[in-house]
């Protein structure tokens, strides 16, 4: 009969992206003993392709704990954005406006820089575990058990992160009667892709055209990343390389700028909504990132608001073991919530100003569809011919001030 091997630690961990990795990076420096556990195994947890724009004061933060080295060499400080429309281009400058900027440097990197701190520090996470299942949250020593290498384990803490994105064990662990979720489903996806090719914008390019939404954006100075407004529901096996470079062009041209074209290694059509699950606490269990909330990538915030989640409990966490205040944890899920609707409503705000909503697609009225793309043309140029409304859209777009005492 198997035996299963009995662990212990401060805070268990349930998941090895941004929110789990740093909130583990940032309990070790306060002296606090954690695990993290993760699903896919190291490479892929490396190489999957997600977010890369990053607040001001994310990039902030990590600079303080040890981890901006690589970001300040690497990553590509950007002072604004292009907003375009009607066959303009519109630059919205955010350090003209507020003296802030955002760095393009991808959630991967970010990844990668804390897989090395944990290295160095003797405190990797544990990699392709399987058949994970926490109990006895509401007790004083909850437990996480796993299989890993065909060891059975069992994990036992003072607390259980559930940082274990959308499809994890750990939000579902919470009752339905103790908790309400919130869902908007929209009626189109994001085609992207990855080019061997060099930027052609110094600025990040957001563009509503009358065939949808299209954005330009860069992962370095070799790599360009790019997006369409498509069918949720189409087949990337649809979109040849030579389709995408054309309706990129068309989405993105203006006259006098020229779309350098290059070799796509990587496209992917990636359906598009909002969740938020309240409350973000049951007993000793406390959710981040995409195992809380899901933001449209309009207003480039997932990585952003799982950094801030991954603060605020660090945070509460530390209060606990120095000074056993219950406060900051009794205050976790209300304070990220606060965070997380606001944000909720600015790419709510991103996403509805810059797609095409075709209603007639869905037995609505098809004079309905010109209306409503009327009415955000009329929104842009309010938008960029407002200096109060564009300093508005920098000061959410560069990041809420992220108030933590580690801030």
């Amino acid at each position: 009969m198997p035996t299963t091997t009995k662990l212990t630690t401060q805070v268990a961990i349930v998941g090895g992206g941004p929110a789990g990795q740093l909130l583990s990076h940032l309990l070790r420096l306060s002296g606090i003993d954690s695990v993290v556990l993760e699903l896919r195994d190291r490479d892929y947890t490396i190489q999957r392709v997600r977010a890369g724009v990053l607040e001001h004061g994310a990039v902030e933060l990590l600079r303080e704990v040890g981890l901006g080295e690589r970001l300040d060499r690497e990553g590509q400080e950007h002072h604004g954005i292009n907003l375009q429309f009607d066959g303009e281009r519109h630059n919205v400058s955010f350090h003209d406006l507020i003296g802030r900027s955002v760095w393009v440097y991808g959630q991967q990197e970010v990844i990668k820089d804390l897989m090395q701190a944990h290295d160095a520090a003797g405190t990797p996470a544990r990699y392709s575990v399987s058949d994970v299942r926490v109990e006895d949250i509401l007790s004083d020593t909850p437990v996480v058990y796993f299989t890993q290498d065909g060891q059975d384990y069992e994990l036992r803490g003072d607390f259980v992160v559930g940082s274990d994105g959308a499809h994890g064990v750990c939000r579902p662990t919470i009752p339905a009667e103790h908790k309400k979720t919130y869902r908007r489903d929209y009626p189109f996806g994001w085609l992207g892709i990855l080019a061997h090719v060099r930027p052609s914008t110094e600025e990040l390019i957001y563009s509503l055209h009358e065939r949808g939404f299209a954005m330009h954006s860069m992962r370095s100075e070799k790599v360009s990343r790019l997006y369409l407004q498509v069918d949720p529901h189409d087949d990337i096996a649809n979109w040849s390389d030579e389709r995408i470079w054309s309706e990129l062009d068309t989405r993105l041209g203006i006259p006098g700028w020229t779309l350098h074209h290059g070799e796509i290694f990587d496209k992917s059509i990636t359906p598009m909504h909002s969740f938020v699950s309240d409350p973000m606490r049951y007993g000793r269990l406390f959710l981040a990132g995409d195992s809380a909330h899901i933001v449209p990538p309009t207003g480039a915030k997932g990585l952003n608001l799982a950094i801030a989640d991954a603060a605020y409990l660090h945070e509460a966490l530390t209060d606990w073991y120095r000074d056993g205040s219950e406060t900051g944890l009794d205050e976790y899920s209300p304070r990220s919530l606060r965070r997380v609707w606001q944000i909720q409503h600015f790419s709510s705000w991103m996403t509805r100003m810059l797609h095409r909503f075709d209603e007639s697609a869905e037995g609505g009225h098809p004079e309905n569809v010109d209306y409503d793309y009327h009415v955000q043309l009329g929104q842009l140029r309010l938008l960029t011919s407002s200096e109060r409304a564009m300093s508005h859209l920098a000061e959410v777009y560069t990041g809420l001030p992220m108030l933590t005492r580690q801030r």
